[in-house]
C-alpha cells in the first residue's frame, strides 16, 4: 500500500490552532488560578515521578513475569491446546472462527495490538470472511493485558479481591459479546457475508500442527521463557507514557489539596474536579455500577486512554478506602474490556485496512464495555 494514502493536510495556521491554544491555555490557567502556576508544575512532575518509580516498574515486573508464561504456553502448547476447547464456541457466541480465540488468548496475555501480527499471518487469515476480520479489533481489545489487570487485581490488599477480579473477568466476557456482535451486525451490512479475506502468505502451516524452536526440551524451555519476558519489558516500557501522562492529568482533576487544605506543590495534590462531577451523575452511575465513592469514576475515564495508567490509580484508592469488592470487579471489566482503546483502535483498523470501518468499532466498543461492567456489578452483588 502506498504509505502516501495515510497522509492528511491541513493549513499551517487555521482555526485548529487557536481552538487548541484556547484549550490548552484555558486548562492549565484554571488549574493553576486554583492550586497556584507553581505548585501546579511541581506536583504535575513530582506526580509523575511518583507514578514511575512506585506504579509503573511494579507493572512492568508483573509484565515480564506475565509475558514469561505466555511465552510457555505458547511454546509448550498451552494455548493451542486452549483454542480447541474454546473454537466450538466461538462461531456461537461472536459468529467468528474458532482461530479467533487464539486472538483472545494473545491479547489477554498481552496487549490489544498482538492481534495484529496473527491478523497479518496467512496461516490464521485464511479461516475469516471479509466482515469478520474487522472484529477482531473489537474482540482483541476486550481482553487487552488481561492477565496483567487480573493478576494486579488479585493482588490488592482486600480479602475478596480473588473473587471479585473472577468476576470482573466474566464482565469482560459478556462485555466482548456485546462490542463484537454489534461490530459484526455492522460489518456484514458494509462487507456482505460471503467474500473470504485473501491470503498472501505462502508457508502455510499444515492443518493440526503447530511452529516450535528448535533443540531440547529444557532449551526451548528457556528460550520461551526468556523471550516472553523480553516482550513482558517492550509491554511493561509502552504504558509508561499512558501512567505519567493520563494518570497525573486524572490524578490532579481528582485528588483535592494537602491535609491542612493548602497546596503545597507535593505529589498526588489536585483540584477535585471529577469527584464533584461523579457526585452530580451518580444517581445514574450508582445503580449502573454501584460504585463506593465518586472518586471510583476515574478509573474508567482512564480506562479509556491506557488501562495500565487506570489499575495504577487503583490501589491508591483500596489503600484510601474509597474501594472494595464490588468496585474492583467492575474495575477489572472495564479496564479488560475497555483496555485504551480509544489510544489503538484507530492505528488497529488502519493496520488492519479497514479504516472506514473505525467510527463503528469505537462505538461498538464504548457500549461494550460499559455493558461489562454493569454485567461484572449484578454478578458480583449476585453472588454476594
Amino acid at each position: 500500500m502506498d504509505n502516501r494514502e495515510k497522509v492528511s493536510y491541513k493549513k499551517e495556521v487555521g482555526p485548529e490552532v487557536f481552538i487548541f491554544l484556547g484549550l490548552f491555555l484555558g486548562f492549565f490557567i484554571y488549574v493553576g488560578s486554583i492550586m497556584g502556576g507553581a505548585n501546579m508544575l511541581n506536583t504535575m512532575m513530582l506526580t509523575a515521578y511518583k507514578l514511575l518509580i512506585d506504579v509503573c516498574f511494579y507493572l512492568m515486573a508483573v509484565c515480564v513475569i506475565a509475558g514469561g508464561i505466555s511465552g510457555l504456553f505458547s511454546e509448550f502448547g498451552v494455548i493451542a491446546f486452549i483454542n480447541k476447547g474454546l473454537s466450538v464456541v466461538m462461531k456461537p457466541i461472536y459468529d467468528l472462527p474458532g482461530a479467533a480465540s487464539l486472538g483472545i488468548l494473545n491479547c489477554f496475555m498481552s496487549d490489544n495490538p498482538s492481534i495484529l501480527a496473527l491478523a497479518h499471518d496467512s496461516n490464521f487469515r485464511r479461516y475469516f470472511k471479509k466482515y469478520q476480520l474487522p472484529a477482531l479489533t473489537n474482540l482483541g481489545t476486550s481482553f487487552g493485558m488481561g492477565l496483567i489487570v487480573t493478576t494486579t487485581m488479585v493482588g490488592l490488599p482486600l480479602a475478596d479481591a480473588p473473587k471479585a477480579a473472577l468476576v470482573g473477568l466474566l464482565g469482560a466476557i459478556v462485555g466482548s459479546i456485546v462490542s463484537v456482535r454489534l461490530m459484526i451486525r455492522s460489518t456484514k451490512a458494509y462487507y456482505g457475508d460471503v467474500e473470504m479475506v485473501e491470503v498472501t502468505g505462502k508457508d502455510i502451516v499444515p492443518e493440526g500442527m503447530r511452529v516450535v524452536r528448535e533443540g531440547s526440551g529444557g532449551g526451548r524451555f528457556i528460550q520461551s521463557l526468556l523471550d516472553g519476558g523480553k516482550v513482558g519489558v517492550d509491554m511493561g516500557m509502552s504504558i509508561i507514557p499512558g501512567v505519567l501522562l493520563i494518570c497525573t492529568l486524572v490524578l490532579m482533576l481528582t485528588n483535592g489539596p494537602g491535609p491542612d487544605g493548602l497546596y503545597d506543590g507535593s505529589a498526588n495534590q489536585g483540584i477535585g474536579l471529577l469527584p464533584l462531577l461523579g457526585e452530580k451523575i451518580n444517581f445514574i452511575i450508582k445503580p449502573l455500577f454501584g460504585f463506593s465513592s465518586p472518586e471510583a469514576v476515574a478509573v474508567p475515564i482512564t480506562a479509556l486512554g491506557s488501562s495500565g495508567a487506570a489499575i495504577a490509580m487503583v490501589t491508591d484508592l483500596v489503600g484510601a478506602g474509597k474501594a472494595y469488592g464490588n468496585d474492583i470487579a467492575v474495575f477489572t471489566s472495564i479496564c479488560m474490556c475497555w483496555s485504551g482503546y480509544l489510544s489503538t483502535h484507530i492505528a488497529m483498523m488502519d493496520a488492519l485496512d479497514t479504516k472506514e470501518m473505525t467510527g463503528k468499532a469505537i462505538f461498538s466498543h464504548t457500549i461494550g464495555g460499559l455493558c461489562g461492567g454493569i454485567a461484572a456489578h449484578f454478578i458480583y452483588m449476585l453472588l454476594a
